[in-house]
């Protein structure tokens, strides 16, 4: 959304930014009226971070069942507050983001089953111990009977960005990322129609060719190079 985003409370005169605070509140006096100083700038991205700290320090306190349940909430509530536009700018698909991603779309399935086996519960804490640092496995350490939530987490995190992408482009317009965007788009439906199960290298390309989009818009001419490798690559396999 377009937003001015620094503000000045009518109330006692406080000026600050939305860009860092996230909330149309002041923060001196907590009124909600307030003005705008600057021109309405695109900026979808809020100022929230992921701290898994205190769910790790759960783990022997806890069934995995019952922390998965928690953690998967939390990263909800973290993934839904992200953006990656900021102040007009697109942000990359950070790995802070799509590890949330995996991790809540693992934790929710783990929650679910009644007596996780040990290799998703070992996957699941796997997860857990650096999702917040943007650290997660390779997708060839993806189990088998994980392949499904692994492709439509990869989706998901595809799809939210494309959105921001679509967004900035509809005020920077540029045919050949239009062009890519679509491509990615028909790949991302196509793992969402097979409900995720397909090969994690495929789902990880995917994720790869939306990075590179974000690159290429970003300004980097190299990557609309790679990108297009990313989805040649998966036509490929189709083929």
């Amino acid at each position: 959304m377009k937003i001015r985003g620094d503000r000045e409370c009518k109330s006692c005169g406080t000026q600050w930014s939305y860009y860092d605070t996230g909330s149309v509140a002041c923060p001196e006096c907590g009124s909600l009226q307030s003005v705008g100083l600057d021109d309405r700038t695109e900026h979808t991205d809020a100022p929230v971070e992921l701290d898994l700290t205190p769910l790790r320090n759960r783990v022997d306190e806890v069934t995995t069942e019952e922390l998965a349940g928690t953690v998967a909430e939390t990263c909800r509530e973290y993934t839904r507050k992200r953006g990656f536009i900021d102040t007009g700018r697109l942000r990359p698909l950070d790995e802070t983001y799509v590890a949330a991603v995996e991790l809540g779309a693992v934790a929710a399935a783990v929650a679910r089953r009644a007596r996780p086996s040990d290799a998703a519960e070992l996957y699941f804490l796997d997860l857990l111990g650096g999702a917040d640092r943007g650290e997660r496995p390779g997708h060839e350490a993806v189990p088998e009977g994980f392949r499904a939530e692994f492709g439509l987490a990869m989706a998901d995190a595809v799809d939210s960005y494309q959105r921001d992408v679509r967004s900035y482009l509809d005020d920077n317009p540029d045919d050949h990322a239009r062009r890519l965007s679509g491509r990615i788009r028909d790949h991302r439906k196509r793992i969402e129609a097979l409900d995720g199960d397909v090969d994690p290298a495929d789902a990880n390309r995917l994720l790869r060719a939306a990075r590179d989009l974000g690159r290429y818009v970003d300004g980097d001419e190299n990557a609309a190079v790679t990108a297009d490798n990313w989805l040649s690559g998966l036509e490929r396999d189709r083929t």
